[in-house]
């Protein structure tokens, strides 16, 4: 077992003998658990022609169990007020439970249920598949999330990382529960596994609950982790999608630095002061003082290889030129200038002020711990964090402006009716 202490916190890491990674966090105050297991194969492990596939998994996973229907998995939580989902990402598929701290117990077993023992049947795949199906009709209905589509495959080119995580209607049409078994067994077994809780719940003891419910008895599969590209970004382009619409959508963005890099921190100072709330120059410049948009903001994610960060607008079709123009301003100010040291300075309180009050949150908590073993990062306590936020100067800011935020740098994707707007 491995314990991490710092002065605000303990995390507590055990390896059982199957390979399984568990990471805890006890926050004695609550009387809540957030409990959650991360599966090593997602979007980023996918072909052209397996697209979607580990989506597809996480949906059929909850169609039924060795040991329970699947109205037996959505009862089982939620009749003790407690809490069931899941989602898959670019790097893993996550599924979590949020429960009072005295029904860890029921949690743990029905994600092992979940994880380890589906039944993946004919007939469920041929009712889940029309669910998935619908759901990328939701995307293609919605423009504002459609875009951000059409943006990862132009910034990524031909890496998976510009995947759509649900698949196309082509490969989720084609996939077989011969596909899900292969990806199942290839993929589901404990040393491919991250646990991580946070809450009302000790270490010990969670560790007791794990192997009461079968969590140390699946057996290791003895394969290596699934392989990925390295992430190679294509080179920026402009591109306008002509769709019928009463707005134009449009996305500027470009990759950065990956996770395990501090200059995330920088990054997301940047990001907060130019579009992360109605204080932030963006929303101050385009919709208060120019009035061209409802929705500004900035946005950012980071990968184990690779990150990315942009700006989103939505606004009308005769203006979106000008609510461009007005971005790709403000990107070039500050790629050639900087930020000034009060902004700076404002900055951090702010970025400091989300992170502490994020940390309230026993599934913030939760992410954070099993961030450490996904992201094989050091473990850093909240004081540890703010103190790397304090240490940003006007400099690295400066630094990270010039190397990611100047305009000739971003892929810009737009979204509506009638030619493509003007950029600047």
């Amino acid at each position: 077992m491995t314990v991490v202490a710092t002065n605000d916190v303990t995390l507590r890491r055990t390896v059982l003998p199957n390979g399984l990674t568990v990471l805890s966090e006890h926050m004695p105050g609550v009387r809540s658990v957030a409990l959650g297991a991360w599966v090593r194969a997602a979007s980023l492990h996918e072909s052209p022609e397996t697209m979607g596939l580990s989506h597809l998994l996480e949906h059929m996973v909850f169609k039924g169990t060795e040991r329970r229907s699947a109205k037996e998995i959505a009862v089982a939580l939620e009749c003790v007020g407690g809490s069931l989902d899941a989602y898959t990402s670019r790097e893993h598929t996550s599924y979590q439970a949020r429960v009072l701290d005295e029904h860890v117990q029921i949690a743990a077993d029905v994600l092992a249920d979940l994880i380890f023992r589906p039944l993946l049947r004919q007939s469920d795949l041929d009712l889940e598949r029309k669910v998935v199906l619908e759901e990328i009709s939701t995307v293609e209905d919605t423009p504002d999330d459609l875009v951000f589509e059409i943006h990862g495959a132009q910034l990524w080119g031909e890496h998976p990382y510009g995947y759509p995580i649900l698949g196309t209607r082509q490969t989720v049409g084609s996939f077989t529960t011969s596909d899900l078994r292969t990806l199942h067994e290839r993929a589901y077994h404990p040393e491919h596994v991250v646990v991580a809780a946070s809450g009302n719940v000790e270490h010990d003891e969670l560790i007791s609950i794990l192997e009461s419910t079968g969590w140390s008895a699946v057996p290791s599969g003895g394969q290596s982790r699934l392989r990925s590209l390295a992430a190679v970004p294509a080179l920026p382009t402009v591109t306008h999608v002509e769709r019928d619409g009463a707005q134009t959508h449009v996305v500027f963005g470009s990759a950065t630095v990956p996770h395990g890099d501090l200059r995330r921190y920088a990054m997301a100072l940047v990001s907060t002061l130019l579009g992360g709330g109605m204080s932030s120059r963006l929303f101050q410049r385009v919709r208060e003082e120019l009035g061209l948009a409802y929705a500004v903001y900035t946005f950012q994610s980071f990968h184990h290889d690779a990150g990315v960060h942009g700006v989103y607008v939505g606004t009308a079709p005769d203006t979106a030129g000008l609510a461009m123009d007005a971005i790709s301003d403000e990107l070039s100010r500050i790629a050639s200038e900087g930020i000034p040291e009060d902004e700076v300075a404002a900055g951090k309180n702010q970025l400091k002020g989300q992170i502490t009050l994020s940390l309230e949150s026993v599934s913030s908590r939760m992410y954070r711990a099993a961030g450490v073993e996904l992201y094989d990062e050091e473990f850093r306590s909240l004081d540890e964090v703010l103190a790397l936020v304090d240490s940003i100067d006007r400099d690295s800011v400066l630094a990270v402006c010039r190397d990611f935020f100047a305009p000739e740098l971003q892929t810009v994707v737009s979204l509506g009716p009638g030619a493509a707007p003007r950029v600047i």
